[in-house]
């Protein structure tokens, strides 16, 4: 497993941080990845709810990544710290790019704790699901 921080990017709002990290695709990992999730919420200030929000989130697009990505490759998760939030890229290679249905439970659910969400998939078929929750914000009900 491997984790890199960027120089802080300058950007409209602010200083923006960025980190990634790679490891494994394989579930038994996931709680590392859990973990560095709810530091970099906390970084921001999200509140517990929030972060407990986030954390399913990223437990649940790796879930919806994993059952589709080559055996030996690696999970890399992008964050994107901004001042009035926080963009979580997941992404892992895949046979055959097959992009998450969004008319699922699971796609609501992942709706529902991020805020917004998309997919996309990239060279390689290399699908990704992009998660951006913003700080403080209200739900709709």
């Amino acid at each position: 497993m491997t984790e890199e921080t960027a120089v802080p990017m300058a950007d409209a709002t602010g200083v923006r941080d960025a980190v990634t990290v790679n490891m494994p695709a394989d579930s038994a990992y996931l709680s590392v990845l859990r973990t560095a999730t709810a530091g970099l919420a906390a970084r921001l200030d999200f509140t517990l709810d929030e972060i407990e929000d986030l954390r399913i989130g990223v437990d649940e697009a790796c879930a919806m990544l994993l059952s589709q990505a080559l055996p030996g490759t690696e999970l890399t998760t992008e964050f994107e710290l901004a001042a009035d939030g926080m963009r979580i890229s997941v992404s892992v290679i895949t046979a055959d790019g097959r992009l998450p249905a969004r008319d699922t439970f699971a796609w609501t659910v992942l709706s529902a704790l991020a805020g917004e969400v998309d997919a996309e998939v990239g060279p390689d078929d290399r699908v990704s699901i992009v998660l951006y929750k913003r700080r403080g914000t209200l739900e709709p009900a």
